[in-house]
């Protein structure tokens, strides 16, 4: 008789490692860390319904604090327009619709109102805030160092934007090793069709395991190691 994988209770055990096969098992406390992704003043005001999206990527965060849970906050930064390269510029001057580099204007300058971390979230002393100019959280930056050497397995990912960062993240994370759960709804999108083909690519192409905001708090507070 065949037997699926969420009718299986235990991990898998072969060699010596142990293969999470349930969100539960996946998110065991010891192995798993929160990344919020780009919740800058400048990214969530582009978001739709982004009130909505605020409250839900606050009620993850507030449940991972309280189980005592590794978190990450990633930020997008704009280098001087001096110091851009080609795929920078090119990048500049698509998302800007312009069509001379003297028109691009930097959204993400370091110091610059756009570039924070929204008020609401307000990062803790205890928690760590990276920068990088790339749409690979795990790209040019110190956060595979961090899990690795924290033992860490599994990421459970939030934040902005879905179709911009939060996929390739999750496909670099996934080619690094790790878990990640998406929490599809304290996910925020731009474009809401370019958003659900990301969703639906992740989901096909089988990497770790998505979730929704009730679910994820349910299951930190139940594997709470604070």
């Amino acid at each position: 008789m065949q037997v699926t994988m969420n009718e299986l209770t235990n991990p898998l055990d072969f060699r010596g490692l142990s293969i999470p096969l349930t969100l539960t098992q996946a998110c065991d406390p010891k192995h798993v860390a929160l990344l919020v992704y780009d919740t800058q003043v400048g990214v969530i005001k582009q978001i739709k319904n982004n009130e909505h999206i605020v409250n839900g990527i606050l009620r993850v965060l507030n449940a991972a604090r309280k189980a005592g849970i590794r978190i990450y906050f990633s930020r997008h930064l704009s280098l001087p327009k001096e110091l851009m390269g080609v795929s920078q510029l090119r990048m500049g001057l698509e998302w800007q619709k312009v069509d001379t580099v003297e028109k691009i204007s930097p959204w993400f300058l370091r110091g610059a109102p756009a570039f924070e971390i929204i008020p609401e979230l307000n990062p803790l002393p205890n928690e760590a805030i990276f920068d990088k100019i790339t749409m690979s959280a795990f790209e040019g930056t110190f956060l595979n160092i961090a899990l690795r050497d924290s033992g860490i397995k599994t990421f459970i990912i939030i934040g902005a934007a879905m179709e911009v960062g939060i996929e390739p993240t999750i496909r670099h994370g996934s080619d690094l090793g790790y878990i990640p759960v998406l929490v599809t709804d304290a996910c925020g999108v731009g474009n809401e069709q370019a958003a659900q083909r990301s969703v639906d690519s992740i989901s096909f192409a089988g990497f770790g395991f998505q979730t929704d905001i009730e679910t994820i708090c349910s299951i930190i507070q139940s594997n709470s190691v604070a």
